[in-house]
């Protein structure tokens, strides 16, 4: 296993949203990347956790990790553990009272349980291996465009919900 972090949430040129995963001990712009791609809800709630933003109500994401709070779980590590036919799969490790039990996930939301609970995040060898990319993206990674975007939608995100009003969605 390769223990990585989260580099970046990007727009790829259609429009979609990609998390991209950096091996911890690799230097911006070199080595390997993982890009995963991922839905817009997930890409905002990694964002708000890798951000540290404060929302003014939980994201489904804020909630698991209270769940687990509350029944005295935590999660201890999240992997990126295979990938079939374009499909990445994920485990999410939690220590429990009746000892570690490993849940399986979709990637994007064992990455935005991590991020909140402070977990290592891995991806297996063969995972990056296989769809790994030469790191062209992450040099200057605050400067990056992408990430300039996916922070304006982030922020249009918390606008919406600080506006919202439970009516607006009565039939």
């Amino acid at each position: 296993m390769i223990q990585v972090r989260v580099a970046g949430v990007a727009l790829d040129p259609t429009g979609q949203h990609v998390i991209l995963l950096k091996p911890i001990d690799e230097i911006p712009g070199e080595g390997l990347i993982l890009p995963i791609w991922i839905g817009q809800m997930e890409a905002t709630s990694i964002l708000v956790a890798v951000e540290g933003a404060d929302v003014p109500r939980p994201l489904a994401h804020d909630v698991m990790r209270s769940l687990l709070d509350v029944v005295g779980a935590a999660v201890t590590g999240v992997a990126v553990t295979r990938i079939e036919e374009g499909t990445f799969y994920a485990e999410i490790t939690l220590s429990t009272t009746l000892g570690e039990r490993i849940i399986d996930a979709r990637p994007s939301d064992a990455i935005a349980l991590a991020s909140r609970a402070g977990a290592p995040l891995w991806v297996a060898e063969e995972v990056m291996d296989d769809a790994g990319v030469p790191d062209t993206v992450t040099e200057g990674e605050s400067d990056d465009v992408s990430d300039l975007i996916a922070r304006e939608r982030l922020d249009e995100f918390k606008r919406f919900l600080e506006d919202v009003d439970p009516e607006d969605f009565s039939g």
